[in-house]
Parts: C-alpha cells; sequence; structure tokens
C-alpha cells in the first residue's frame, strides 16, 4: 500500500481537497439516485448530509461518504413497489440498527476480515468504478437506445480525458500547491468552454437520464434539505415493508465503510476507530431519512481522490459537503458545465491508485488457496456486490483453513514404565479435526491404562469436546481406564462424560476458553 507524510495535514490542502472531491461527488450521487429510482436531488441531499456529519463525528478523518451504487441497487425493489416515502423510513431503521452495531462495539469485526479477502475487495471495487466510467463513453441515438460513442465526438472525450490524466500526473512534479485533480478540473473545464468544443458536461449527463419532457428545465440548482417523518403508516405491516431492506441496507453501509476504514489505515500509516465511524454512519444515514436523502456509505472513489489531494483531516470532508451544498444552493450553473472527461479522467487515476497492482507479485509468493481467495472476491465484488463478496470471502478463507488444519492433529505414542500408553497430542482438536483425532486411538488393541497429554494441543470448540466424551465412552466400554492430562478448566466444566476421567494438576494445567454457548 502506498504511505502518505501526515505532516502535510493542514488547512489549505484539506479545504482544496474537499473542493475536488465536491466536484466529483455530483455526477455519482446522480446517478446513483437514478439506479435507486428517485429525483437527482434526493442523492445530492443524500452526498451532502452523509458527508457532513460522518466527517464531523465519524472513527476515520480523510474518508468520504455519499450515496453509492453499493446501497443504491438495494432500495430499488423498494421504491418501485411503496414508493420513496418507505425508503427514507427504510433508511432511518437502517441508521439505528448501524448506531446499535457501533454502541455493541461491533466494529471491531471487521478486523477479522483476511489479507486476500482485502486485496480482493481493493482490486474488485477499482474494476468497478473502472466499468462504471465507461458509461460516459455512451450517447444515446436517434431511437433513445444507448450506443458507444464514435468519431469526434469519441476521440474528444478519450483527448481531453487523456489530458485529464497527464494533468494529474505531471503537475505534482512542477508544484503541489493546488491538488492537481482540482487543477486538471479547472483547466480542461476552461479549455472545453473557451474554445467551445462540443463536449458532454455533467448537466447532458443529467438531461439524458430523464424523460424527454423535463429535459429542457433539467437543474441541479436545489434548496435546503427540510425535516419531515416519513410519510407511512406506523404499523407492524411497514415495519415487516422495510426491515429486510433496511438490515441489508445497514449490513452493506458497514462493510463498505469499515473496510474503506481499513483500507485508508493502511494508505496513511494511522488507525481509525471502527465502532465510532458506525454510529457516525448510523447517525448520518438517520439524519437522510428525516431529510430527505436517500443514505449512503463511504466511497471509496471519493475517498481516494481526497487522500491523493491532500485531504487528511475531518475539515476535508466537511469542506466537500459545504461546497457540494453551496453549489446545490447558489452555483449549480457551474458544476452543470463540468466536461464529464475531466471526471471520468479523475476516476481512472482513482483507479490505477487503488487497484492493488503489487497483488500480481504476491500470489507467485502466496499458496494457492489464498491466491483463489483473492480472485474469488475480485470477480463476485465486480458481477454482484461488495457485502457478498466480502462474505464469500470470509466464509471461504474460514473452511480453507479448517481444512488445512483438519490433518495438522497427530499424536506421539509410547508406553511408558507402568504399561500404561501415553498419546501425546500435537495440533488443535475442532470440529475440522475431529474425524482425523478419532483415528488416531484404538480402544480394543490398548492395554488397560490409555493416557491422553493434551500438552501440547487444545480444544477449541464444542465439537472437540464431544469426541472426547464420545472417546471416553468407547474406552470404558472396552473395561479400560482412560487418563486425560493437561486441560483447561474450562474444558473440565464442559466434559460431561469424560470429566471423570480428567487428572487435574493446578500447576501444568493449561487455562484457555473454548467456543461454547455454555460459557457465553
Amino acid at each position: 500500500m502506498f504511505k502518505f507524510d501526515m505532516a502535510n495535514n493542514n488547512v489549505k490542502n484539506d479545504v482544496l481537497s474537499g473542493i475536488t472531491v465536491a466536484l466529483a461527488l455530483v455526477p455519482e450521487a446522480v446517478a446513483f439516485a437514478f439506479v435507486a429510482g428517485v429525483e437527482p436531488m434526493v442523492g445530492l441531499y443524500a452526498a451532502f448530509m452523509m458527508g457532513l456529519i460522518t466527517s464531523a463525528i465519524g472513527g476515520r478523518p480523510g474518508m468520504i461518504s455519499g450515496a453509492t451504487g453499493a446501497m443504491a441497487v438495494v432500495m430499488v425493489a423498494l421504491v418501485a413497489m411503496h414508493g420513496v416515502q418507505y425508503l427514507f423510513a427504510a433508511v432511518v431503521l437502517a441508521g439505528l440498527l448501524q448506531i446499535l452495531a457501533g454502541v455493541f462495539r461491533l466494529g471491531k469485526f471487521i478486523r477479522l476480515v483476511p489479507y486476500p479477502v482485502m486485496l480482493g475487495f481493493v482490486n474488485g471495487l477499482a474494476i468497478v468504478i473502472f466499468l462504471a466510467q465507461l458509461g460516459q463513453f455512451k450517447v444515446f441515438d436517434t431511437s433513445g437506445l444507448q450506443v458507444w460513442m464514435t468519431g469526434e465526438v469519441l476521440y474528444l472525450m478519450l483527448g481531453l480525458t487523456a489530458l485529464t490524466m497527464a494533468i494529474i500526473v505531471f503537475l505534482p512534479k512542477l508544484t503541489k500547491a493546488v491538488p492537481s485533480s482540482l487543477a486538471a478540473i479547472i483547466v480542461v473545464t476552461g479549455l472545453v468552454h473557451g474554445l467551445d468544443l462540443e463536449a458532454r458536461t455533467v448537466i447532458d449527463f443529467v438531461r439524458d437520464m430523464l424523460p424527454e419532457e423535463e429535459k429542457a428545465t433539467a437543474t441541479l440548482a436545489g434548496e435546503l434539505p427540510s425535516f419531515s417523518i416519513p410519510m407511512v403508516p406506523f404499523t407492524l405491516e411497514t415495519l415487516y415493508i422495510i426491515l429486510p431492506t433496511a438490515i441489508i441496507l445497514s449490513l452493506v453501509g458497514l462493510i463498505e465503510s469499515l473496510l474503506t476504514l481499513t483500507l485508508i489505515d493502511e494508505m496513511t500509516n494511522t488507525r481509525g476507530r471502527g465502532n465510532k465511524e458506525c454510529i457516525g454512519q448510523g447517525v448520518a444515514n438517520t439524519v437522510n431519512g428525516f431529510f430527505g436523502g436517500m443514505g449512503g456509505c463511504a466511497m471509496i472513489g471519493q475517498s481516494m481522490i481526497n487522500i491523493n489531494s491532500g485531504g487528511r483531516g475531518r475539515l476535508s470532508g466537511i469542506t466537500a459537503a459545504i461546497v457540494l451544498l453551496g453549489f446545490i444552493l447558489f452555483a449549480s450553473q457551474l458544476i452543470e458545465m463540468i466536461p464529464l472527461a475531466a471526471l471520468v479522467g479523475v476516476m481512472f487515476m482513482v483507479v490505477i491508485g487503488t487497484f492493488e497492482w503489487a497483488s500480481f507479485k504476491i500470489i507467485r509468493g502466496v499458496n494457492k488457496e489464498d491466491a483463489f481467495v483473492l480472485f474469488l472476491v475480485t470477480f463476485v465484488t465486480v458481477i454482484a456486490d461488495l457485502a457478498i463478496a466480502v462474505i464469500v470471502g470470509v466464509i471461504v478463507s474460514a473452511l480453507v483453513f479448517a481444512w488445512k488444519h483438519a490433518t495438522h492433529i497427530s499424536a506421539k505414542s509410547y508406553t511408558d514404565k507402568d504399561d500404561w500408553k501415553v498419546y501425546e497430542l500435537d495440533g488443535p482438536l475442532f470440529f475440522g479435526s475431529v474425524t482425523h483425532f478419532k483415528e488416531i486411538f484404538d480402544p480394543e488393541n490398548d492395554p488397560t491404562d490409555v493416557v491422553i497429554d493434551f500438552n501440547e494441543s487444545q480444544i477449541w470448540d464444542s465439537s472437540g469436546i464431544d469426541a472426547l466424551d464420545t472417546l471416553a465412552d468407547k474406552y470404558e466400554a472396552a473395561g479400560k481406564k482412560l487418563h486425560i492430562r493437561h486441560i483447561s478448566p474450562e474444558c473440565r466444566k464442559l466434559l460431561r462424560k469424560a470429566s471423570k476421567f480428567v487428572e487435574i494438576n493446578v500447576n501444568e494445567d493449561p487455562r484457555y476458553y473454548v467456543a461454547s454457548d455454555e460459557l457465553g
């Protein structure tokens, strides 16, 4: 991961970076609003409120939140079937669930996401961002169908995109006084309008999304969002309608936000606060529902723009939100005139900076299981969504871990001076290794006294406890005495049948806990 010098964290960098982010927020907020089936202003309000609140009270300074595609796709069915007011109610409930996640300190579990899953998440999102930008290279033909650009229109789009990327790459070599992304947007916008080039702008993008009768009056101008309780019946039937969507929204939002937080932690060599971020995201979504926004979560693309432009503190996100609101209220014409090519160029640079190119080298050095998980998470992120990809990745990683450790349990056996057979176990005893554990012993042919020594082994879960109880039954049925040494007091507490065979040595017996509801 890239490292950044935190000494450059200052007001100027945060403010200029925030302005850059505000410009990049507009087209995505509008696009995701259309994906969810709501008005563009609902997406812009969401970008403003999510950005302001999470930057002010969240757990990761420098991270940008707003309306996102991952959450927008979850909203489509609810909006289509019940209307936007039910969406607002669902967003409020999702926010409350996220607040509870923070209060109960569930944010720490994101640290359990394996490294290959994290790499797959980063690479998958980079590909998703790239594919999303390709949509800007399409136009509507006379029949109303979207087709790829051709001829001079395409060449102009490619040229302006390349110019934007070149400015972002080479300007920092000359000066770092202004974020290169902001400078690129300003230069390309001035060039397009100064030379009167026929380039598509943000307002063209908005008009393409609207019905024909609304195109002429399309604008991104708006008013301050106002407080309003969602107009839905306060009944159990309403709860039944919105609860499934609210749960999915809360999970998707937290997973994407906490993984983005972890990524920024690594990039900036700092540590965000996961539980505080859960509460910040929850408060922001709750406020969204009451002020007519579609909610959202952390945005990896805009967060990367912010970090790469020098934004480190809370002021960068707050500036982005306030500038965005300022554009909506007072200067919508300025954002409407920005060429889409400039924003596409900025996002292409985000893709290049976000994709973990080193993963290709890492794959050569890691085992094939980790490589499989990395590619799996990347693939699922692209074809499905982030939440499903991360859940699949964690489950597969856990199964791979269990499979690899299933045969790690072994035993050295010998006969001591009293003619007792001693089995010295080595390796974990858990659900994955139970079958191999049972194959180690021979109750029929073993001598009268048998010792199982757990000095180099541990019982990890209730499956291991049950396997030990079952083995004790077999030795007792064969008329033989089993001696169990060096297990923890917690294991002795959970053993039902084998507990009478445990030899207690207070000084030598270990102390560790077993995954069991009884001890929970």
